[in-house]
């Protein structure tokens, strides 16, 4: 089993994944174990939508991404593995770093951002 001390390595790896995107939402936590993103005011919701986060947890390091939970139909085409990795409907927990499940992670994450863009400007 992978050591708690890997989670920041992690951590970090997650974090990469939605840092491309701080400067078109709203960084709402920046800190050695937690990266929080929204989106800006929704006129039509009423308040800044949850976009994705990253936060070190006891057992692992979840990586939450709203668009797969608001739009289903992204996780078409996800692989066995990385939906392995998958608790709930929009949460991904790491335990170690795998380079070909982040990179699917990854695309996902873009398409996830080009959708939020679309369907909530």
């Amino acid at each position: 089993m992978p050591a708690q001390n890997e989670f920041p390595v992690v951590f970090e790896h997650l974090r990469k994944l939605l840092k491309p995107f701080a400067s078109k939402l709203n960084v709402k936590a920046d800190t050695i174990d937690t990266y929080y993103l929204e989106g800006h005011y929704n006129e039509k919701w009423g308040k800044e939508l949850f976009f994705g986060s990253v936060q070190i947890r006891k057992n692992y390091v979840s990586f939450y991404l709203m668009p797969v939970y608001m739009y289903p139909d992204l996780l078409k085409g996800v692989s066995p593995e990385l939906r392995k990795h998958m608790q709930g409907k929009s949460c991904f927990n790491f335990k170690k770093v795998e380079p070909q499940l982040l990179k699917e992670l990854a695309e996902l994450t873009n398409r996830g951002f080009e959708r939020f863009i679309k369907e909530n400007s």
